[in-house]
């Protein structure tokens, strides 16, 4: 029995594997799985149903059992019609759950085809379909190091 957030055997598996400049892949109920995932990634979905199991769950979850070294997300649009004047409100919990976690620099901003490129990339080890419904839902983490004592 684990004693931690995470839980689930194919996540901590990857995870296993993995290791420092490793990419983890979260990503909402928008996000387009089938043409957009890497060869070497491992694809696990999370999508019961609309809003269970949601991003920020998993980033939580996930915070709590990696260092994590940078985090990117999907820039919203600034005209046309999903244009946006401010951050998504999940990016304010994407950033709190970071804090807790440990990690305190800025969220790099990414172009929407730019993202998909970077979360199709080699070093995405785990791509983590949720059924986020909150847009701009979508964070690519890069695993960092445990520092010695």
């Amino acid at each position: 029995m684990l004693n931690f957030p995470l839980i689930h055997p194919d996540i901590l598996r990857v995870l296993g594997r993995a290791g420092h400049g490793s990419q983890i892949l979260i990503a909402d109920g928008n996000y387009p799985f089938r043409t957009t995932l890497g060869a070497n990634a491992e694809l696990v979905s999370l999508n019961l149903s609309p809003g269970i199991v949601s991003a920020t769950d998993v980033l939580a979850a996930l915070a709590a059992a990696v260092p994590i070294e940078a985090a990117a997300v999907m820039a919203y649009a600034t005209e046309g019609p999903y244009a946006m004047a401010e951050d998504p409100p999940i990016w304010g919990e994407f950033r709190d759950i970071l804090a807790a976690g440990g990690f305190t620099e800025p969220m790099e901003q990414m172009e929407r085809f730019a993202f998909y490129d970077a979360g199709r990339g080699r070093d995405v080890a785990l791509a983590v379909a949720t059924a986020e419904q909150r847009i701009f839902g979508n964070v690519l983490l890069t695993i960092g190091v445990i520092k010695p004592d």
